[in-house]
């Protein structure tokens, strides 16, 4: 997962100062990444990240943004999970700062989505909601066939409310339950790095570009060798099959065939593995490839209709299944 944690320190460093943006970041953050708990009767918000910096980011716009303080807890591995998780906690003001940010409504009920403001906000807000879920629960595989960005969202109606903050961006993204869990996926690689463009983490989109553009061009390496290797592995089939016809040919003409085809013919058996260019090199004088080819033609023309007409089997009696296969 380095090139999430590349991304995702990029965002973490990224500078915001309109109000407006740091607000719809804050609000998917605690959103995608948080939740609310009562604890001695007051409402406690918590938000749980896997790098320090996305904390410590968070933690600073909700001071400067909202003006709460907040602690962080840093919770080490152990077991299925691996590297320490930071989590950021509001206590003395979680109930103000959950109505600000839209985690509850005007009348104190939850939200399950993202509040209307931030919704029915600008591209920039959209752009800031996609940051923020990306830092809180996101993931970018490596470019390839298998490539893409996701977002594992705590509900339905929050992965809807992502989808229609990519659809403002004009990014196609696609929600999912995967296993009972709601996530929102990105696997078009042109969309991926439009994406990436638009939440601000051009360093990585540099990266995730050259990693992308290294494997197409290995794929189309690989491809063409492949091709190639089964285009020589046909030719040498067909000249061995030709060899074995041409050696039936000469059988069944024996002393009636015509001297000049006679040699093409000794040719083809002589060297069976030969292109047609090489053996019109071997031959004295060269040949060109098509004369070649129409000597060794009209050989195997004039031995078929001798042995149609004599009622015994033709040239192709000495081609086996071995050398027809591919």
């Amino acid at each position: 997962m380095a090139l999430t944690a590349d991304v995702k320190e990029e965002l973490s460093h990224l500078e915001v100062k309109k109000s407006s943006v740091r607000k719809a970041e804050v609000s998917a953050l605690l959103r995608f990444a948080g939740g609310l708990h009562i604890i001695s009767g007051r409402i406690v918000i918590e938000a749980e990240v896997d790098l320090a910096s996305t904390a410590r980011r968070l933690r600073t716009a909700i001071a400067e943004v909202y003006g709460h303080p907040s602690e962080i807890v840093v919770v080490t591995g152990g077991g299925f999970r691996r590297g320490s998780r930071y989590v950021l906690r509001v206590v003395r003001d979680g109930e103000s700062l959950a109505r600000q940010t839209g985690l509850l409504d005007s009348r104190g009920r939850p939200v399950r989505g993202l509040p209307s403001a931030v919704v029915n906000g600008s591209t920039s807000d959209a752009e800031a909601v996609w940051r923020g879920a990306f830092l809180a629960h996101g993931s970018l595989t490596e470019p390839g066939r298998s490539s893409s960005l996701e977002v594992t969202c705590p509900g339905p109606e929050s992965a809807l409310a992502l989808v229609g903050a990519a659809r403002r961006l004009d990014i196609a993204a696609k929600a999912r339950e995967v296993r009972g869990v709601d996530r929102v996926v990105i696997r078009d690689g042109d969309t991926i790095a439009a994406l990436l463009t638009r939440m601000g983490a051009h360093d990585a989109l540099m990266m995730w570009e050259e990693r992308r553009m290294r494997k197409e061009v290995r794929a189309t390496a690989n491809r063409l060798a492949n091709f190639d290797d089964a285009n020589l592995r046909r030719s040498a089939q067909a000249a061995v099959a030709a060899g074995a016809r041409v050696e039936r040919a000469l059988e069944i003409l024996a002393g009636s065939v015509p001297e000049h085809l006679r040699y093409a013919g000794e040719l083809r058996v002589a060297h069976k593995q030969a292109s047609l260019d090489e053996l019109g090199r071997l031959a004295d004088p060269p040949m060109t490839k098509d004369a070649i080819a129409g000597r060794i033609r009209r050989l195997l023309a004039m031995a078929d209709r001798k042995a149609t007409d004599t009622g015994i089997p033709g040239t192709d009696a000495n081609v086996t299944a071995d050398m027809l296969e591919e």
